[in-house]
């Protein structure tokens, strides 16, 4: 071999080691699948949009987004899955009111603080409803009987305990002049067993959201008295305000974020958001919203963050109103 060549083949054997060296640690993120936690069970509202959300974001980010429903602990379990898991983008998940609730309980001592807030997608209005062959015609005829019933006669489900919908019929009551302990709360792992109760017989009344209701009351099983919003909902004109209903001045809600575990790295965490952004303005996640009257909206990062420390605070304002903070 000449003495040309040799240099040659030397120089390209430095070549092919210096790129190896000079390789990234790494793959760039996403390597794999990117798992969605979601705290609540199957059917509810927050299932529901996180579905949709990971189906869009699979096809944003070219790798699995699977969904896992982890319930249990009145969301504990949930949201500790994604505040515990490796900070490495390979787990989010949905992060809902109860974040700023659940400490407040004496549950955990998890906050908003355990997670990198990527972006607030939605957030709607809690209802009352009761079952369609139901006595209560109307807010009136239920505020009627609670005020005659002894504490505890009547049960309501909806959520966890001192999830937002035990809260929306408590504050319902305080509102109304009524004890708060007047309706024996059963607590669910989210709207949609709790609506499956009402409508079995298991409890009297229940509040969820409107989109949360929307099969069984298209199925004739469960009916709205009121809307626990400051205006009617575009999509539901025929059923009033808490305060048009009532007299009683009123309204609560729910909302859902996506978070990351605190400590994304910073380049992880703008891929994920504008990948989310990109989501949230795409027409089909849209049409799936506004067809089954779900809230749209888009609050990224640090505004996120501002939402979730006011929430929380005033979450614990009410949870003390009520006598449940601990």
């Amino acid at each position: 071999m000449s003495i040309k060549r040799r240099h040659a083949l030397a120089l390209a054997a430095s070549l092919v080691m210096g790129s190896l060296y000079s390789a990234p640690a790494f793959a760039e993120w996403p390597e794999g699948t990117v798992t969605m936690v979601v705290p609540w069970g199957a059917g509810g509202g927050t299932d529901a949009t996180a579905r949709m959300i990971a189906n869009l974001l699979q096809k944003q980010l070219g790798v699995p987004v699977p969904v896992v429903n982890r319930t249990g602990g009145s969301g504990v379990v949930g949201h500790s899955a994604i505040a515990e898991a490796a900070p490495d983008g390979s787990t989010i998940g949905v992060a809902t009111l109860e974040i700023g609730t659940m400490h407040h309980l004496g549950l955990t001592t998890l906050d908003y603080k355990a997670y990198t807030p990527i972006g607030l997608y939605n957030s709607d209005p809690a209802a009352i409803f009761v079952r369609a062959d139901s006595d209560y015609s109307d807010m009136q005829a239920l505020l009627k009987a609670l005020s005659a019933a002894s504490d505890r006669e009547l049960k309501a489900s909806g959520s966890a305990q001192g999830g937002v919908n035990h809260l929306a019929l408590a504050g319902m009551l305080a509102a109304a002049g009524l004890p708060v302990d007047r309706v024996a709360w059963v607590p669910s792992e989210g709207a949609a067993p709790g609506l499956q109760d009402l409508a079995a017989g298991g409890v009297a009344m229940a509040t969820a959201s409107m989109p949360e209701g929307e099969a069984l009351m298209q199925a004739g099983r469960i009916k709205p008295l009121a809307v626990f919003s400051t205006a009617r909902l575009d999509k539901y004109p025929d059923v009033p305000t808490f305060e048009e209903a009532s007299g009683h001045a009123f309204a609560m809600g729910s909302w859902r974020g996506i978070v990351a575990p605190a400590g994304l790295p910073a380049d992880v965490t703008t891929k994920l958001t504008e990948a989310i952004e990109k989501v949230v303005h795409d027409p089909a996640y849209l049409s799936f919203m506004n067809e089954r009257g779900y809230a749209t909206q888009w609050t990224p990062g640090e505004q996120f963050e501002n939402f979730m420390e006011k929430s929380d605070a005033t979450l614990g304002d009410t949870l003390k109103s009520v006598g449940l903070a601990k």
